[in-house]
């Protein structure tokens, strides 16, 4: 684990920024310290040597302004680091959610949705900490540390020595202190992300759980993951104050002796008072830095170590597809009567076998139903068609060949799970613009069958407050109502209708038909019969490669 890793710096340049700004308020920090140190020395030997109070007046007024630049200076590094774990966290959580959504549902589904969720969330918001407390400090050792070294070498030579022979044991404390807050500090993360992924579980399985009457064998296993991260916790504390012990311990040591020294000169005479309490006072400043990086690595080993599976994400070659080529088509630079083609197309997956190949024409102004059984490939073909998963052979639209990895502004698709938020209805459906359109919104509505929803109705998470049908034709009002309103030339649901009755199936299919009449193209996969007996063209993969 590196103090800074560089591929902070690279993926979130506000951390490029908040170190330039540290450094400055670094130096001007050091340079304040340095002046406070000598006006207060030189205050006190005035009066020492029995100077009148008048002439002490324009020091004690210097010292007094230097006091309250150092508590400025202080105060604006602290806002710079607040802003700066802010403006950081923000622009991670950003970068991986767009390589999340780069590598699709398949990516995610091979790992704890749970954990990346506790990754995104409660996990980047250890660099608080990071950015608050540890940075920086590690940026005035850099920088104090060196320049008061040098200012006690040129006012005292012999107390500079001691302070260049003791500092370095500092940092070998930290070392080897750090390597055991390392360890601790990852299995409290680790323990943390089980803690999370086994709670989600627990909780989507609850109503499975409950029918079965095994809901009550669960809790002894959360307790037993909850009783294991609080024993890591405290594990990490007993480290945290051990290691603020040791280091405080060496540090009072080390300014322990720069005293012995200079107070053994100072009884000899060989030592004037000024330059020996500016010496003192100084010492302990050289020292400050170096200890509180120590002290305060606890907090930068938890933020560092979600960093690190943050960077595991980001690293990775974008979409799994290799390189991406070229950008998305524009929807307005695509034909209206452009079809949509696959061409000896089937999917690739690692260690698995490839799926039959698929050539086939979706026209628009059709509505074409995918069928096949269970496992035939209906949603993998889907998958590819979004460009989630890496494919062989050719799909184009039109004159534009399509490609995995890239954007799709042309394709409007709802899935099998509907994937709704806390909200209204119309923000579900509107889900990523800016606002709604609510004559479009009760428009999307009723073309798939819900029209009798009221589009202000409030939801809970995943969708609470509706049942499965409803959910369905929510989802499917969204695709439809992105299809309307960004002009999109195909529309893809994935069993829409595996849940509702036959008159809202009834009125699902009349609005497809209207989509597919206005020139798009149609695509649904679904086994059943009322839409396979509307649709214009069904592909049925169980018994025909080719259509």
């Amino acid at each position: 684990m590196r103090p800074l890793d560089p591929r902070l710096l690279r993926y979130a340049s506000a951390a490029r920024w908040f170190l330039l700004v540290g450094a400055v308020l670094g130096l001007a920090q050091t340079l304040v310290v340095v002046a406070f140190a000598w006006l207060l020395s030189q205050t006190i030997s005035l009066a020492v040597l029995g100077r009148d109070p008048a002439e002490l007046a324009p020091t004690i007024g210097a010292l007094a302004a230097v006091i309250v630049a150092r508590a400025v200076l202080v105060w604006l590094l602290e806002v710079a680091a607040s802003r700066g774990a802010a403006s950081v966290k923000s622009q991670l959580r950003a970068r991986v959610l767009e390589r999340l959504a780069e590598r699709g549902p398949d990516w995610l589904a091979a790992r704890q949705s749970a954990g990346v969720a506790t990754l995104v969330g409660q996990g980047l918001d250890a660099l608080d900490n990071y950015f608050a407390r540890y940075l920086p400090q590690l940026l005035l050792a850099g920088i104090a540390t060196p320049i008061l070294v040098l200012v006690m070498l040129w006012q005292d030579l012999p107390s500079g020595i001691t302070v260049i022979v003791v500092l370095p044991f500092i940092p070998l404390f930290m070392v080897l202190i750090g390597q055991a807050t390392q360890a601790v500090q990852r299995a409290q993360w680790d323990a943390l992300q089980r803690l999370g992924v086994g709670f989600l579980d627990l909780v989507g399985g609850l109503a499975t759980l409950k029918i079965f009457g095994r809901e009550s064998r669960q809790s002894d296993r959360l307790r037993a993951i909850t009783e294991d991260y609080r024993g890591r916790t405290m594990k990490v504390l007993r480290v945290s104050f051990l290691s603020g012990f040791v280091l405080e311990l060496g540090a009072s040591l080390s300014v322990a002796l720069v005293a012995v020294s200079v107070g053994l000169r100072l009884v000899d005479g060989s030592l004037q008072l000024g330059v020996g309490l500016f010496v003192l006072l100084l010492a302990p400043e050289a020292f400050l830095p170096v200890r509180q990086v120590g002290a305060q690595f606890h907090a930068a080993a938890d933020g560092l170590a979600v960093a690190e599976d943050v960077f595991a994400i980001l690293d990775a070659e974008p979409g799994g597809f290799g390189t991406t080529v070229a950008s998305a088509p524009d929807p307005a630079t695509i034909a209206a009567t452009a079809a949509l083609r696959f061409d000896r197309v089937s999917v690739r997956r690692p260690a698995a076998v490839p799926g039959p190949e698929l050539s086939a024409v979706f026209p628009p102004g059709r509505l074409t139903v995918i069928r096949g059984a269970s496992g035939a490939g209906k949603s993998t073909l889907i998958a590819a068609l979004q460009g989630f998963v890496p494919f062989d052979g050719t799909i184009s639209l039109g004159e534009c060949t399509v490609t995995a990895g890239t954007p799709r502004p042309w394709l409007a698709w709802a899935g099998q799970r509907p994937g709704l938020l806390a909200g209204t209805i119309a923000d579900n459906i509107a889900l990523g613009e800016s606002a709604a359109d609510p004559a479009l919104v009760r428009l999307s509505l009723r073309d798939a069958g819900a029209g009798d929803l009221d589009p202000e109705t409030r939801l809970g998470v995943n969708g609470d407050g509706l049942s499965g049908g409803q959910a369905q034709r929510v989802a499917a009002a969204r695709a439809i109502y992105r299809t309307r309103l960004h002009g999109c030339n195909v529309l893809v649901l994935d069993e829409p209708s595996s849940a509702l009755d036959p008159e809202a199936e009834g009125h699902l299919v009349s609005g497809l038909r209207r989509l597919a009449a206005e020139g798009h193209i149609v695509i649904v996969v679904s086994h059943r019969p009322v839409l396979q007996g509307a649709a214009d063209q069904v592909v049925d993969l169980g018994e025909a490669a080719h259509v």
